[in-house]
C-alpha cells in the first residue's frame, strides 16, 4: 500500500523531478542507437528497398499511440472509481504525446504507402482506425479544455477514454478481422519474428527510445499540471521555484 502514497500530488512532484532526466537522457541514447542500427546497419530490404526503413519510425510510433491511450483509460478508470487527483492530471500530460505518436504513425505511414501502394492514403480498416484514435485524442484534449470545473471536465474526459478504448483493440487485429492493404505484424508475442535480426534490433531499440521520451515529456508536462492544479497549497508556495517566483 505504500505505492499508493505516491497518488498524492505534493509525493509525486518531487519523485518526477527526480526521474525525468533519466528517462529523458535514456530517451536520446536508445534514439541515437536506433536510428543508427536501422539507419546504417541494418540490410535493404530485397522487396521493397530502402524505402522499408521507414518501419524504424512508423512502427514504434504505432505501438506507443495504442499503448498510451490503453495507459490513459487506465488512469481515467481510476478517476472515476477511486478519484484520485493524480490520475487525471496524468490523462491531461500523457494526452499530447498520444496525439503526436499517432499522427507521426498515420504521417510515416503516409509516406511508405505512396512507393508501395501507389497512394498516400486509402481507407483501409488498419488506417482508418488509427486515423479515428488520433480523433479520440484531440477530442479529449478539445472536451477538458473546453469544461471550465476541473472535475466535470476530468470525469467527461475520463468518460470519453473509457469509450473509446474500444478502438485499440480492433486497430490491433484489423489486419485479421478484415482484407486490408496493411501488412500483418512482424512482430509477434506468439510466433518467431519475420525479419533480419539487425532490423528487429533498430526497432526495438526506437521502441524503447519512443517508449522513455513519452515517459519523460509526461513527466515534464504533470509536473507543470500540478503546479497549476495545487497552485494554493501551502507545498506548492513552499517549492524554491514558487517561492522565488511569489517574492518577484
Amino acid at each position: 500500500m505504500r505505492v499508493f502514497r505516491f497518488a498524492a500530488p505534493q509525493v509525486f512532484y518531487p519523485l518526477a523531478g527526480r526521474l525525468l532526466p533519466f528517462f529523458a537522457a535514456a530517451a536520446v541514447v536508445l534514439a541515437a542507437a536506433g536510428l543508427y542500427v536501422g539507419f546504417g546497419i541494418a540490410p535493404t530490404d530485397f522487396q521493397q528497398g530502402e524505402v522499408y526503413r521507414i518501419i524504424f519510425i512508423h512502427v514504434p510510433s504505432a505501438w506507443m499511440a495504442m499503448f498510451v491511450y490503453l495507459v490513459m483509460a487506465g488512469y481515467a478508470a481510476f478517476t472515476l472509481v477511486m478519484r484520485t487527483r493524480l490520475s487525471a492530471m496524468m490523462c491531461r500530460a500523457l494526452a499530447p504525446t498520444g496525439a503526436l505518436m499517432a499522427a507521426i504513425a498515420l504521417w510515416t505511414g503516409a509516406i511508405w504507402g505512396r512507393p508501395t501502394w501507389g497512394t498516400y492514403w486509402v481507407w483501409d480498416a488498419r488506417l482508418t482506425s488509427t486515423l479515428i484514435l488520433l480523433f479520440l485524442y484531440l477530442g479529449y484534449i478539445a472536451l477538458v479544455a473546453a469544461i471550465e470545473d476541473t472535475q466535470r471536465a476530468d470525469r467527461a474526459g475520463a468518460l470519453l477514454l473509457l469509450v473509446g478504448v474500444i478502438n485499440v483493440p480492433i486497430i490491433y487485429f484489423s489486419v485479421q478481422w478484415w482484407n486490408t492493404l496493411h501488412q500483418g505484424a512482424s512482430v509477434s508475442l506468439t510466433a518467431a519474428p519475420r525479419m533480419a535480426t539487425t532490423m528487429l534490433t533498430g526497432m526495438l531499440l526506437m521502441s524503447l527510445a519512443a517508449w522513455m521520451y513519452a515517459i519523460a515529456v509526461s513527466l515534464h508536462r504533470v509536473r507543470s499540471i500540478i503546479l497549476e492544479r495545487e497552485r494554493h497549497a501551502r507545498w506548492v508556495r513552499q517549492l524554491p521555484e514558487c517561492a522565488g517566483a511569489a517574492g518577484r
